[in-house]
């Protein structure tokens, strides 16, 4: 191609209060009875007034702490005014020029990719199409009007399809061990919106337009989205025009985006500061408190793991890949079966990598007393162990042959097939009687 792609992230993130952003509506909203979680305050009825709430203003303080961020020592709330059903009020309470967080960064193997800011604001109610009474409708559900919402904008400096995907996935990883959201893509928690735009390899200055593709609800289709508006810009720029300005989504079926509407600018949504709630203040003790409390990250507990345990790179990345994972890996490497018996942690990161179905299920005892079962060591009756060398050599003549021969990884095809039948067998008393077996043939 001679074209670089310039592309930045939007992504909105539900966090896991029990309350709504602004009223005392239950947070979780995903599979409840629709419109039965409102009041007066989500719902923008006359008179009701908004009140912040505290839980979330801090968890994304801690996102920011987490990701880098300058944290603002004075923020404030805006309103941000569009006309659209799923917004009761006609206007969102959200930030604009006092964003909770400024700046930061996630390292991917592409690059730093540049955090712009991190803010907090409201959910919007969601829309159902349905058909009733045999006319196509759509339908409003506001349980989700109102819902902490967290949006983290980066800067435009993913420059594939891939660091774009590897961006997301360390993001997730990163709000999943905070603790501060489910962000489960599959329920709408965290939703993935990729402004992308091109320009000739070797121009520094950005591109003229950007299209945004929005709500996208997985890894892969963000990818494959991003990919599909690559080749439709660099067609349209060969073609002497420039892609319009717009506002596209995902057709998983069609495997292509849609043209939704054109993209708005800051100027058409007319914020201006939320009149019914003061500015926020916040000092460097209070933030400090707050960088305080939180969790180790996903990095850091890797390099602990490596360090304490041992493990090589790629055992500790699988493992941090996913949360219930490691902490079952930690817990299990630190038992009183596993730290009697001595085994090494690499065994304990193997067998957990390898031989755990369900990490949600499975419990620190039963993995533990599994593991200290499979290096129990038994020696093996003579008699016995000279029948079934007999019989698997006699089975395999051209492993033996080859052996003669010197290739050495027949030897371990055929200890492989021994251990098959006695898989709890000292290895180095079946190595040795193989090797003596072998050297009589």
């Amino acid at each position: 191609m001679n074209y670089e792609p310039v592309i930045g992230l939007e992504i909105h993130v539900e966090l896991k209060t029990k309350s709504g952003m602004f009223c005392g509506c239950p947070a979780d909203h995903f599979g409840k009875t629709p419109n039965t979680g409102t009041c007066p305050v989500c719902l923008g009825l006359p008179g009701a007034l908004p009140i912040p709430n505290k839980k979330a203003v801090e968890w994304t303080i801690m996102l920011g702490l987490a990701l880098g961020s300058t944290v603002s020592e004075v923020s404030k709330f805006d309103r941000k005014h569009y006309f659209y059903p799923d917004l009761p009020k006609g206007y969102q309470i959200s930030q604009y020029d006092q964003p909770l967080c400024r700046g930061g960064k996630i390292e991917t193997s592409q690059g730093t990719v540049r955090i712009h800011r991190v803010h907090l604001e409201e959910d919007t109610g969601k829309l159902q199409h349905a058909m009733v009474d045999g006319k196509k409708v759509t339908l409003v559900d506001f349980n989700r009007s109102g819902v902490p919402l967290v949006e983290i904008v980066t800067e435009a400096d993913i420059h594939s399809a891939d660091q774009a995907k590897e961006f997301l996935k360390k993001l997730h990883q990163i709000v999943r061990y905070l603790g501060i959201s489910d962000a489960d893509m599959e329920k709408g928690s965290m939703r993935l919106e990729p402004n992308i735009s091109i320009r000739k390899v070797g121009e520094t200055a950005l591109p003229p337009y950007k299209v945004e593709v929005k709500n996208i609800n997985s890894f892969r289709f963000a990818a494959m989205a991003i990919e599909y508006e690559i080749k439709r810009h660099a067609t349209i720029l060969e073609s002497g025009s420039i892609p319009a300005q717009e506002t596209r989504g995902w057709d998983e079926a069609k495997n292509a985006t849609v043209s939704q509407r054109s993209k708005e600018e800051a100027a058409d949504y007319r914020y201006f500061p939320e009149p019914d709630i003061p500015p926020l203040r916040f000092t460097r003790g209070y933030i400090e408190g707050i960088r305080q409390s939180m969790p180790l990250l996903p990095d850091e507990r890797k390099q602990k793991i490596v360090k304490e345990f041992g493990l090589n790179e790629q055992q500790a990345t699988v493992l941090i890949d996913d949360e219930r994972k490691l902490n079952l890996f930690e817990s299990t490497v630190l038992s009183n079966a596993v730290v009697s018996a001595g085994i090494s942690g690499a065994t304990v990161a193997n067998w957990i990598i390898n031989k755990v179905a369900d990490y949600g299920v499975a419990t620190t005892q039963q993995v533990a007393a599994d593991i200290v079962e499979s290096q129990k060591i038994t020696v093996i009756d003579e008699s016995e162990l000279q029948n079934v060398l007999a019989t698997v050599i006699s089975s395999n003549d051209k492993a033996v042959a080859d052996y003669k021969k010197g290739k050495q990884q027949s030897l371990m095809f055929l200890m492989g097939q021994v251990k098959r039948q006695i898989p709890k067998g000292n290895t180095q008393q079946i190595l040795d009687a193989l090797k003596a077996a072998l050297d009589t043939q």
